[in-house]
């Protein structure tokens, strides 16, 4: 009566209570758990009358209508708590199945004693991002096999005081045992499919986007492994060299991890209280950030500094500020590379500020005709994601000459005066400095000292994952703007 999927469901019913199928279609897994013997009561839910209908006419060929509750329910809304010891909800997507464990009251039954079995048709890592969200633990999967079919089986727990919070490589990768070859067949098709992404987006020069699903293809197929911390600042000095970094800055490894390997490293901004959590909640043993968490010298260090955080929770700090901004391919050099794609650009980009020896902080590019400055606002925020730009008033006169620095370089409006710049893109403008633009007939664009700056987190997780595939390379979910716009 049952094929391999529901079968694999009826096994790992545990038979000590009421279970509970939500979305039971034709109740055949129903009909398996009464007549087996393996339970004596179940209830069987459905969202429309017409699978109830199909269930009924079960339940009444096998004779069982004594031990079968059915139930027209959206999801576990009408469905009883009381006497309940497993939870099957199958052959649904996985958002369907999130979306019915978000409804579902769980002070009725987010008992920790009942067991979830979960059978996801589509997105299985989208379940488990959001039952991870919601306070599940899966503490185990099967992967089984059907002709030209693969399917997933999730066990799972509802404990919401676990604090962990999976990745996205985890979430992609599941929790199958070590040694069941369906589930390394499994992850070998997802890989597959992933480095069939990688390719189109190469193809469609998104750089970011294709190594980055190249890297996940690497995990899936070998797993997560660890990392020589030293390898990976040496990896990073070789990139954007410690040494380009301004004399006042204090870019470097500055909070020592408790342990001299890595597994998992979150990336952002800055080192927050709310970054170190989420690091901390992910198992990561380094952050690495642009700003530096320890900037000016402390004579205290109080519970509420990050850095105090940092060392309580054995988390390591590698931040890269100037020397980010000055190498090449660093955040100024983000920002030229995707200038140079959205505007046509006449010649070899000059350094802004020329620092010697082949250096220079920000770019110039001259464009072969010119543009409006709303324009070029536009512009702007789709490469930034900002929600506004701040400019000089419209004066008419097209852009064709454009100075661009990350960060806060309000400050060197002088020098793109001086430089014939038509144009100055930046972020973090204070009150002096527009007046001086609008003297000196430069158009400024303030764009955010978030937003000029976070942008180079994709080059860096990029990088990162060029070179070592095997580690779990997160862009902190909590690497926000700081600020609210209202």
């Amino acid at each position: 009566m049952l094929d391999n999927r529901l079968k694999k469901i009826a096994e790992l019913v545990s038979g000590e209570g009421i279970a509970v199928d939500v979305g039971t279609d034709h109740a055949y897994l129903a009909a398996e758990l009464i007549t087996s013997g393996k339970c004596s009561k179940v209830i069987a839910s459905d969202v429309k009358e017409g699978p109830l209908s199909s269930a009924r006419s079960t339940v009444e060929k096998y004779g069982i209508q004594d031990s079968v509750e059915l139930i027209l329910s959206d999801g576990l809304k009408n469905v009883p708590h009381e006497g309940v010891s497993d939870i099957v909800i199958a052959g649904m997507g996985g958002e369907t199945i999130a979306a019915i464990i978000e409804g579902a009251d769980m002070e009725s039954f987010g008992s920790e004693d009942i067991h979830w079995i979960l059978q996801p048709m589509t997105k299985p890592e989208v379940l488990r991002k959001k039952l991870n969200e919601y306070g599940f633990i899966v503490w185990q999967e099967y992967a089984v096999e059907e002709p030209d079919k693969l399917y997933i089986v999730m066990e799972a727990q509802y404990n919401p005081y676990m604090p962990t919070r999976i990745t996205e490589a985890e979430s992609i990768r599941g929790f199958f045992a070590e040694d069941d070859p369906v589930g390394e067949k499994y992850r070998e098709r997802e890989a597959q499919k992933l480095e069939k992404i990688s390719s189109s987006l190469e193809g469609a020069d998104d750089r970011y986007g294709a190594q980055h699903y190249a890297a996940l293809a690497c995990k899936l197929r070998n797993g997560i492994e660890g990392v020589k911390i030293s390898d990976i600042k040496e990896y990073l000095d070789s990139i954007y060299p410690f040494s380009l970094q301004e004399k006042w800055d204090n870019s470097g490894y500055l909070v020592e991890s408790a342990v001299q390997e890595c597994e998992r490293v979150v990336l952002s901004l800055d080192i927050t209280n709310d970054v170190v959590d989420e690091a901390f909640h992910k198992d990561a043993e380094l952050i690495i950030s642009h700003h530096p968490v320890i900037f000016e010298p402390r004579r205290r260090i109080t519970r509420n500094d990050p850095v105090y955080k940092l060392i309580e929770s054995g988390i390591g700090a590698l931040c890269m500020h100037t020397n980010l901004d000055i190498a090449k391919g660093g955040t100024n050099g983000v920002i030229l590379d995707k200038m140079s794609k959205r505007l046509n650009v006449d010649s070899e980009p000059e350094f802004f500020e020329e620092l010697g020896e082949d250096k220079g902080l920000g770019w110039i590019i001259s464009l072969k005709e010119g543009v409006a400055l709303r324009e070029l606002a536009g512009v702007c925020k789709e490469i930034f994601g900002c929600e506004y730009v701040r400019t000089t008033h419209d004066s008419g006169t097209d852009i064709s000459r454009i100075a661009l620095c990350s960060g806060s370089g309000g400050s060197m409006l002088g020098l793109a005066a001086e430089k014939g710049c038509d144009a100055f893109i930046t972020g973090d403008v204070k009150h002096d400095v527009w007046i001086d633009a609008a003297n000196c007939g430069i158009s400024l664009l303030d764009c955010g000292h978030f937003h000029t700056e976070n942008i180079a987190l994709l080059e860096l997780r990029r990088v990162l994952e060029e070179r070592f595939p095997q580690l779990d390379i997160e862009i902190a979910e909590c690497s926000t703007d700081p600020c609210e716009y209202v």
